[in-house]
């Protein structure tokens, strides 16, 4: 039964002190309070913002700051799993500054396009790191329970995977966003594509359309539409609209997961109201029988981010055999998005109206 399946990732006997790079609002809201519930110490925080370096320690009572990478490589050394949560331009340069052989886990996007995801990838295989990045949707109680159902084949052979989302999103939230070219399918859907592939595979080819929204000035995409191609038996769609203006009642944020077996919805809760979002929900039904939710440990913000951290540390340790967020793994993510960013510029068919 599909209630029967682990919702969390498994905790780590002996877990390592944790050192943050970077003090961001991430960090704040859903890092340090994930790893506070999962019984993970955090050891540092190096950040170079002395006014935010410092608000963090306070608030969350970290015993040391650096305001360098060096410093803190220079107090820890291999002792400690390293945060690296930045912006993906300044991913590289904090890599290349770890000591070899480090444990790391790095904020999503893996780098700003493919081109920095496979310098990333170089860099962590030249110096050995234990690197995994941090799509954690994938770890989250709903997806851990949907993909392990897959597995099973509780719904027989996967038919269709559907992401629908028609939401209203403030984008005033984000004003960092303003000046990048890759906006929604690189910091929002890129979750989305990367449980895809968690769950279904990852596919051969894809085809997107991603364009702006007046009601959303400045942001240079807040709507997707996208096609995932495996061949002849699977089909993957993506349809996102971050501008709904009609309030709660036709709202929609949802995985549609169906196979010859039977069918799962699960509701994305913090897409809702976005950031006070509402619950997540996991429902599965066998064909012609009748829905159930299957009751979940927890919700994406902020349970599914013990798993990643958790996944690592179990990997450095040696109790884990593999890491599931891998940047190998997370590569393939960064290729999924790269190609559905490529497809923007190839032209759709015309209608013959001769």
């Amino acid at each position: 039964m599909i209630e029967d399946f682990a919702q969390d990732w498994p905790a780590p006997t002996k877990p390592r002190p944790i050192v943050l790079i970077g003090a961001g609002g991430i960090v704040r809201d859903a890092h340090l309070p994930a790893y506070a519930k999962a019984g993970l110490k955090v050891a540092a925080v190096a950040e170079i913002d002395a006014d935010r370096r410092a608000a963090l320690a306070r608030d969350f009572a970290i015993p040391r700051t650096h305001t360098t990478v060096t410093d803190a490589v220079a107090a820890h050394g291999n002792s400690v799993v390293y945060d690296v949560a930045v912006p993906p331009t300044a991913i590289q340069p904090i890599l290349r500054d770890l000591p070899e052989g480090a444990a790391v886990l790095i904020q999503k996007p893996m780098g700003s396009d493919l081109a920095n995801a496979r310098d990333i990838r170089a860099i962590c295989r030249d110096k050995h790191l234990k690197a995994a990045v941090n799509f954690q949707l994938r770890f989250s109680p709903m997806m851990m329970a949907a993909r392990q159902a897959v597995e099973a084949g509780l719904i027989g052979d996967p038919l269709e995977i559907e992401v629908h989302l028609n939401i209203f999103t403030p984008w005033t939230l984000f004003p960092f966003l303003l000046p990048m070219k890759r906006v929604e399918i690189l910091v929002h859907s890129i979750h989305y594509l990367d449980s895809i592939r968690a769950i279904f595979g990852t596919p051969k080819a894809a085809f997107a359309r991603s364009m702006g929204d007046p009601r959303a000035p400045g942001f240079a995409q807040t709507r997707t539409t996208a096609l995932l191609d495996w061949g002849n038996l699977r089909r993957g769609v993506m349809s996102i609209n971050h501008n709904h203006q009609g309030g709660r009642k036709f709202q929609s944020a949802w995985f549609r997961i169906e196979g010859t077996k039977g069918a799962m919805m699960v509701k994305l809760g913090v897409d809702f109201d976005y950031p006070r979002g509402e619950a997540d929900e996991l429902w599965f039904c066998e064909n012609g029988g009748d829905w159930r939710q299957v009751p979940l440990t927890g919700s994406w913000f902020i349970e599914a981010f013990m798993g990643p951290m958790r996944n690592l540390q179990r990997f450095a340790a040696g109790e884990d055999a593999r890491l599931f967020s891998g940047v190998e793994d997370a590569y393939e993510t960064m290729a999924l998005v790269e190609a559905c960013f490529a497809s923007l510029e190839v032209p759709a068919v015309p209608l013959d109206l001769s």
